[in-house]
């Protein structure tokens, strides 16, 4: 039996109806169903020959990795930096776009119900294609380079930051916005001194979870020509260099520590 609260606060007991008990199985039923059979399209397309010698296979694998070849490390240093400027100059344009977008998409500052649909739409569809995908497209429209790979990151930042954005401000406290509407301020004055002090916090922890986000995603982005370290990871995979391929995971490993802990102690800050 559900529980629910009255007004009071107090939880009380409510029966379901032999009808809602008849729909709550049937939604178990079906969902189980539903189950098995991507289980069985999973298992039939699955050569479980090759899952039965991973193990052989992964080990080997990472035997030739080993010893790392150090001496290769020097190629990486401009490789890294390029990472680092796609995922940073991503980022901001990204934030640069999606910060109008946010408001123009929350209820409580769109301008019109069609405009707030509009930027529910770009966010919908930033959301939707992963920034690899993104990468994809604009390599084969601007050719192969880290802008394709700024252009990228930034696009996929827009939902990300504009959805979190949006309902931040959705969430805000309403009195302080009203009380600067009862001086007779305009919409801007409202905007910049009801809202936007209530949302910046928000904003400056979202920006910066996004960026090391952008960090993890830059790093994959050249294997599909974006620029970046994953340019010399396609080609040593390529060329069976797996000592090269150890040394430059574990850069990357380093690289997303050390973004994950500037992270934390900028939120930390901020927030």
């Amino acid at each position: 039996m559900p529980v629910s609260t009255t007004p009071q606060g107090t939880p009380t007991w409510r029966l379901r109806t032999p009808r809602a008990q008849w729909l709550g199985y049937l939604a178990w039923l079906a969902g189980t169903c539903l189950f098995l059979l991507c289980w069985k399209l999973i298992s039939d397309n699955t050569m479980w020959v090759f899952i039965g010698d991973a193990g052989r296979q992964g080990s080997d694998l990472i035997s030739r990795m080993m010893p790392p070849q150090w001496s290769y490390a020097h190629r990486l240093w401009q490789p890294m930096w390029d990472t680092m400027n796609i995922a940073t100059l991503g980022t901001v344009l990204g934030i640069a776009m999606a910060f109008p977008v946010a408001f123009l998409a929350a209820r409580n500052t769109t301008p019109h119900p069609l405009v707030r649909s509009a930027a529910l739409l770009i966010i919908v569809a930033s959301r939707s294609i992963n920034s690899l995908i993104w990468a994809m497209l604009l390599v084969t429209i601007l050719g192969p380079g880290v802008l394709a790979g700024i252009i990228a990151i930034a696009l996929r930042s827009i939902g990300f930051v504009g959805k979190l954005l949006y309902e931040a401000i959705e969430e805000i406290h309403p009195t302080p916005v009203e009380a600067i509407s009862a001086t007779g301020a305009s919409r801007l004055q409202v905007m910049s001194y009801g809202v936007l002090p209530q949302v910046l916090p928000a904003f400056a922890g979202i920006s910066v979870y996004r960026w090391d986000i952008n960090i993890r995603e830059s790093t994959v982005l050249g294997l599909v020509g974006a620029g970046g370290i994953g340019l010399q990871l396609n080609a040593a995979i390529n060329s069976l260099a797996w000592n090269q391929v150890s040394v430059i995971f574990l850069m990357i490993f380093v690289t997303v520590l050390a973004s994950e802990w500037i992270s934390a102690r900028v939120r930390h800050a901020v927030i």
